[in-house]
Formats: structure tokens, C-alpha cells, sequence
């Protein structure tokens, strides 16, 4: 306070620099990425410089003025990845028994999640473009841990992460922040049953959780055998997902139910897609 108006503001101007970082973004295609997209736009107009990595086949990751793209080759067409994700969509509406949906989903993660380690993997094995990232210096790694090619890249590369997500399979984001999911309170998926369960309700919760150890045994040992094989020791995915420095939780409790949180667990409402004005 008692340096010379010139020194002081010399120090703000420094500050405004020292503000803006450099960011290295691995996103999740389809509609994780349309919102994460907007929190781009926003970064960059803050002055920080995004850099996203991208597969050349993709759904909705397209190169823009915002942020420089550095894309990579994947192993399948944009017919296969159209045809696959269709699929999914389709499979959605179809309704049917627990059990029917249950091993529709099976089936439905085993295609889905054979693109989606594809394209990691094809990241991964990528030596100029690792060999880039390694150079770049980055301060920083935004990604969706909904799959965590991003979490091992961030393990790879020493850089703090920032997690943008509503949820991840199976309740990953409870198992790697050690946060309560307690059934007796939290309702599984396909239950229909509210945050206010009688016993019996209860017993229905926890029985409905017990296929997700194997949807999940499907979807994520494979990531875990990557990053190892990357790292050069034995490492789960909770492993990676709990080195997260903040959880931005894509959370609205007018569409979800309270349920508890930990620290690192930011609460940024329900930003889905892409902002529009909705008709009354």
C-alpha cells in the first residue's frame, strides 16, 4: 500500500496475466461435450487458452475459433460410430421388465464402450500427440470422468483435473471421493422410487444396484488395463477418478434428488446441451 501508484499498477497488470491459464481439454462426445462447450466459449473469453484433443470421427466435437483443436486418427467411420449411437437412442424408448432393460443395456455398453476405448486407446498409443502434450506445459485438464481417458491423461501429465459431469456409471464419483450413497436414501436408476423409501423399498434399491457391478466390470476394466499399461503400475479406475482436484456437478435438485456431497463436489445447476429459452 505504500509503494508509488506506478508500482502498483505495474503489480495489478501482472496479476490480470498471471490470471489466465492455459487448459488442456479431453471431452466426451455427444451431449456432454454441447456443454461443456459453453463453458469454453466462456474460458477463453476470460483469456485462458483451451487446447481440445479430439478424435477425427466424432459425433458432435467440431473445431472452432474458441479454442485451438488437436485431432488424432480413430479405427471406425462415421457410419459406424452414426449407426452405433442410434442404436442407443432407439434402445432408450423401448420399455419392458427390469431384467429386459437391464441386459438391453449390457449389450448396448459393450458396443458403445468398444468405440469409446478405441478412440482413447488410439489417443493413448499416440507418441507425437503425447509427445505434444508433454511439451505444451498446460496448468491444468478439464474432461467428463464419465469415461476417464482424461483422468489417466491427467494422472500421465501431473496436472491438477477439473471434473465436468452430472454423474458417472455405476456411482464411480461416491466409490473415488469416498462420499455416502447410502440406499437407504439415494434411488438407484430404474427404481422409480423417491429419496423417502419404506424397508421394502429399500431391500428393491439395493437388489437394483447389484447389475451395475458388471455393466461396470464391462465399461471400465479395459481403462484401468490402459492406464496401467501407460503408467507402468497397477492402477483401478477409482484410482484415477479420486485424484480430481474439483467435481463441477451438473446438478439441479428441481430434476434430482438431495443426496450428500463432499468438498470438491461444486454444485453448478443442471447446464445441459446448450442454453435456450424455454416456451411456458
Amino acid at each position: 500500500l505504500s509503494a508509488s501508484p506506478p508500482v502498483v499498477l505495474l503489480l495489478l497488470s501482472l496479476l490480470g496475466l498471471a490470471a489466465a491459464g492455459k487448459l488442456l481439454v479431453v471431452p466426451v462426445d455427444g451431449s456432454h461435450w454441447l456443454s461443456m462447450r459453453e463453458l469454453l466459449d466462456m474460458l477463453q473469453q476470460k483469456g485462458h487458452e483451451v487446447v481440445v484433443v479430439a478424435p477425427e470421427v466424432s459425433l458432435q466435437i467440431k473445431p472452432s475459433k474458441t479454442f485451438a483443436m488437436k485431432m488424432y486418427p480413430v479405427p471406425f467411420t462415421q457410419e459406424e460410430l452414426d449407426s452405433v449411437f442410434k442404436g442407443s437412442i432407439m434402445d432408450l424408448f423401448k420399455e419392458g421388465s427390469f431384467l429386459d432393460r437391464v441386459i438391453r443395456q449390457y449389450q448396448q455398453a459393450k458396443k458403445t464402450s468398444a468405440l469409446f476405448l478405441a478412440t482413447c486407446s488410439h489417443l493413448i498409443h499416440n507418441k507425437e500427440l503425447i509427445r505434444y502434450l508433454e511439451e505444451s506445459k498446460f496448468d491444468a485438464i478439464l474432461t467428463d470422468p464419465i469415461l476417464p481417458c482424461g483422468a489417466i491423461l491427467a494422472e500421465y501429465l501431473s496436472l491438477p483435473s477439473v471434473y465436468f459431469l452430472q454423474q458417472v456409471p455405476c456411482g464411480l464419483e461416491y466409490q473415488a471421493t469416498q462420499c455416502p450413497n447410502p440406499p437407504s436414501y439415494v434411488p438407484r436408476v430404474f427404481t422409480d422410487l423417491t429419496d423417502h423409501m419404506t424397508f421394502l423399498q429399500r431391500v428393491k434399491n439395493m437388489l437394483y444396484d447389484i447389475p451395475n457391478f458388471f455393466i461396470c466390470d464391462v465399461v471400465f476394466q479395459p481403462y484401468a488395463e490402459l492406464a496401467s499399461e501407460l503408467l507402468k503400475r497397477e492402477v483401478t479406475v477409482p484410482d484415477l477418478l479420486r485424484q480430481a482436484s474439483i467435481w463441477l456437478m451438473k446438478l439441479d435438485f428441481v430434476l434430482h434428488f438431495p443426496k450428500p456431497l463432499m468438498p470438491n463436489m461444486v454444485l453448478i445447476s443442471g447446464v445441459n446441451c446448450a442454453y435456450k429459452k424455454l416456451s411456458q
